[in-house]
């Protein structure tokens, strides 16, 4: 939110000589976060004055609209004669004033002005628009003054645009709703300062009349609790927008459109209350505010047509919606520049219906930002009344005296809070009368509640807090206050966080991190070690990855847990597989121009329980017995933490030392054995089979088994999943879970012998059914003590072996540890490892 100092003055006293530092500091003091606070006065230099344009010639024969102008900047630039100007906007006539920065000036990002022959003219200075002074993004055309401006041709026009003024950049967070305008900064500044609070809520406004200003009927009082409305009748169309609301507006962002949609606007800002502002003349019958019947449309004013759901509400009237509520009018109800009857709504909506339906059709306009952050249901009268005010003012027209009132706001509930419990939870001396103090200036209402037992027999009374009971009502504009605990923090904040002593806790000896702490730190090591790079993906998914991925009706990563309130509701579950998030930001990466990938992330899925029922209700006021801990977690969802890779384009790079090699399957399953290596699972209880398991090919995938329990699959993704993720072909993937692998053995210290190994290849035939897994495995059993290691080097197949055959060549090393080995043992060993082989899978030396 940008906010200009001086507006913010005419609701708080602040320091006449405070400096901007002090104020960003007071700020960030009160949890506000400062993204910028910057003096206008310095971002520009050099002359910018008040220009009136005396004559404009209009130039041809270029490829956009040119104007030559004559603007009289009195005697700013020495002469008393017009300044030429070459100038591309169109929103300007003769006689109007404008704002010229002469040469020798310099604009906001170091841009300096110059004299220079142009389009065939001279041109000396520029005239400006907002966005050239960093006013704001608005570039569509110069800045024009209107006419309640009483500057002169030559006078400073620093002041005239607001350039001699303090702009402040916040980041208000969720919870901080209030703030998001004039009067919730105001209060807190007068806080901080300690000064004097003009709140403008509390301006007289009068109440709903017994006939209603428009006929309206509510039929969801939970989604509207309550909807304001009120006439003015002739107003002028032609009627500009006072160029200081024009100017406070664009220091805070927002573009002006006209009249009384700036009002609107500008009401928002200063009290924090979103409105509407319909043509009654265009609306057809009475209003009815309800929800949307699914598949409903509404084209709203940015033109695009959208298809509403039940729970978005509208308002319609007899043609249908006219109004997506709380987030933006609609083409056929919106002001126009002939509109003369104004209705204005001021109404208050749901906060969780308003953020989903943002979301849903990524509308997040100003109001929702406010909606969905609460916003106080008792300022809409005010803004209502403030609103016809500003219009009747500065458009003429007639205020109808009739007023629309529905109100079905059900009132706050007390928060009990003891007294002593700020100085219980935070450690600082917090004496009742000061905590009374502070809620009191946030603006509940405090009244001694009951009192409970004293935890100390020997602390009594109110001199202590303890035994004392506040019943606490938080007001209207602060719906974030909803227990005890928001209540410390309230206290805590105002007395001021650097009162609370930091305090670090003394680590206990001798624990280190857990065993699964260090199983996931030596995957990721190992996996970083070998060129993957480490992403992390949103855990979201879509409804429609179960089919993108082929996953079978009755795969168990078919049910997903579904999230109350989603961040988009695109992708509302909850993933199963890591392989969906991270096959997405392998996409992403390839349409920025990556080609050559190797990713992997470590994290958990998740799984429903089914028939797990609902989690009881928990508060904040007392730590959970067993009992509820035990029911929560029976509903929490299983999360155990997989680790998954992908893959695609070349795993060894091209250069001018030869081609690339492309990664593919056996890259995938590699990679899964060495995340068993790193996980401290000894290679003798690794296995991998041939499997057929979505979302991999039938034929190019494998399922890794520890202690003959499946942990995991790799391989050569399905090509109808590559082509339904748009991915390239040999796309490769593996995923594990970590959770299902057994603990770490203890490793015993290897034995190194000091003596040479015996080295023999050997080449067998098999079935090209049998896999090399057991054909090693085979080759082990028989080898016995004396080998050391056995190493699949070269697979081929050909006509010579016959169909349905193929040959695997193996590195077998021998070593004795106390002696160096004879041909003749190395050679028997050779013998024995290969008669097993023969015997269990039929295997014959190749040209034997």
């Amino acid at each position: 939110m940008r906010v200009s100092v001086s507006w913010l003055r005419e609701y708080v006293d602040l320091p006449a000589d405070l400096p901007t530092g002090d104020l960003e500091q007071a700020l960030v003091d009160l949890g506000i976060e400062v993204e910028s606070a910057v003096d206008l006065a310095g971002t520009v230099t050099g002359q910018l004055v008040v220009g009136e344009v005396r004559e404009i010639e209009e130039l041809t024969g270029f490829k956009k609209p040119i104007r030559f102008c004559r603007v009289d900047v009195g005697a700013a630039n020495g002469t008393g004669e017009p300044q030429e100007i070459v100038c591309g906007a169109r929103n300007f006539a003769p006689g109007d004033r404008v704002v010229v920065i002469l040469p020798g000036g310099v604009l906001p990002g170091g841009f300096a002005i110059g004299a220079r022959k142009t389009y065939g003219h001279n041109s000396a200075g520029m005239i400006c628009s907002a966005k050239e002074l960093g006013l704001g993004d608005d570039h569509s055309g110069i800045i024009v003054l209107g006419p309640d401006v009483t500057a002169k041709p030559g006078d400073d026009a620093r002041p005239v645009v607001g350039l001699d003024d303090v702009v402040l950049d916040l980041e208000i967070t969720p919870d901080r709703g209030y703030a998001l305008s004039l009067r919730g900064l105001a209060r807190e500044l007068s806080h901080a300062f300690d000064v004097p609070l003009r709140d403008p809520a509390l301006a007289p406004a009068p109440g709903g009349t017994e006939t209603p200003a428009y006929p309206v009927e509510v039929r969801d009082t939970v989604g509207c609790d309550r909807f304001t409305a009120r006439l003015v009748r002739g107003v002028d169309p032609t009627a500009p927008t006072p160029s200081w609301m024009q100017q406070r507006l664009v220091t805070a962002g927002i573009r002006s459109i006209s009249l009384p949609v700036d009002i609107t606007n500008y009401v928002m800002v200063e009290l924090g209350q979103p409105m509407h502002a319909f043509d009654a003349d265009r609306i057809a019958g009475p209003l009815v505010v309800r929800r949307a019947d699914a598949g409903e449309k509404l084209t709203t004013l940015d033109g695009v047509n959208r298809v509403l759901t039940a729970d978005d509400m509208v308002i319609c009237d007899d043609t249908g919606p006219i109004s997506l509520a709380a987030v933006m009018g609609g083409e056929t109800s919106e002001v126009v520049a002939g509109t003369t009857t104004v209705l204005f709504e001021a109404a208050h909506w749901d906060p969780a219906m308003v953020g989903r339906t943002a979301r849903r059709h990524k509308l997040f306009s100003e109001a929702a930002k406010r909606w969905e952050r609460g916003v106080d249901p008792a300022v809409a009268l005010v803004a209502l009344e403030r609103a016809v005010r500003l219009l009747t003012e500065h458009g003429g027209g007639t205020p109808s005296a009739e007023i629309l009132d529905i109100d079905h706001v059900r009132p706050r509930t007390p928060i009990s809070l003891p007294a002593d419990l700020p100085t219980r939870r935070v450690g600082v001396e917090y004496p009742p009368a000061r905590v009374v103090a502070l809620l009191e200036r946030v603006g509940c209402t405090v009244a001694q509640g009951a009192d409970r037992l004293s935890e100390d027999p020997g602390a009594v009374g109110v001199a202590s807090g303890v035994g004392t009971v506040l019943s606490v009502t938080p007001p209207t504009w602060r719906p974030d206050l909803t227990d005890p605990a928001d209540l410390v923090e309230e206290v805590v904040r105002l007395d001021g966080y650097d009162r609370v002593p930091s305090v670090l806790p003394t680590a206990p000896p001798g624990r280190g991190l857990t065993p699964r702490q260090r199983r996931r730190r030596a995957v990721a090591g190992s996996l970083a070690e070998r060129g993957y790079v480490e992403v992390l993906a949103h855990p979201f998914v879509s409804p429609e990855l179960a089919d993108q991925l082929g996953l079978p009706a009755d795969d168990p990563r078919r049910p997903a847990v579904r999230l109350a309130n989603p961040l988009s509701e695109e992708e509302p579950l909850l993933r199963t597989t890591l392989l969906g998030p991270l096959l997405g930001i392998l996409k992403r990466n390839l349409g920025r121009g990556h080609r050559d990938l190797a990713l992997y992330e470590i994290g958990a899925v998740f799984h429903p329980r089914v028939g797990a029922g609902s989690p009881p209700a928990m508060g904040v006021d007392r730590r959970p017995t067993d009992a509820e801990f035990a029911a929560a977690d029976a509903v929490v969802p299983a999360q155990p933490v997989h680790v998954a890779v992908v893959l695609s384009g070349d795993l060894d790079p091209a250069g001018w030392w030869g081609a690339g090699r492309p990664a593919g399957w056996a890259d995938a399953i590699e990679a899964a054995r060495d995340v068993l290596a790193a996980a401290g699972i000894p290679d003798e209880r690794v296995e991998v089979r041939a499997a057929e398991y979505a979302p991999w090919h039938p034929g190019r995938c494998a399922e890794l088994r520890v202690d003959d329990s499946v942990v995991g699959h790799a391989g050569e993704l399905h090509p109808v999943v590559v082509a339904a993720l748009e991915l390239p072909r040999r796309t490769s993937a593996m995923e594990l879970n970590l959770d299902t692998l057994p603990p770490t053995p203890v490793t015993p210290a290897p034995t190194v012998s000091g003596f040479p190994p015996a080295l023999i290849d050997v080449a067998l035939v098999v079935d090209d059914s049998v896999p090399a897994e057991q054909v090693r495995r085979a080759l082990e059993a028989g080898a016995g003590e004396l080998l050391e290691d056995v190493r699949l080097f070269d697979v081929y197949s050909g006509a010579q072996l016959g169909a349905g055959r193929r040959s695997l060549a193996y590195k077998l090393t021998f070593r004795a540890p106390d002696r160096t080995l004879t041909v003749e043992e190395a050679v028997a060993a050779r013998d024995a490892a290969v008669a097993v082989a023969a015997e269990r899978l039929g295997a014959t030396l190749r040209g034997a």
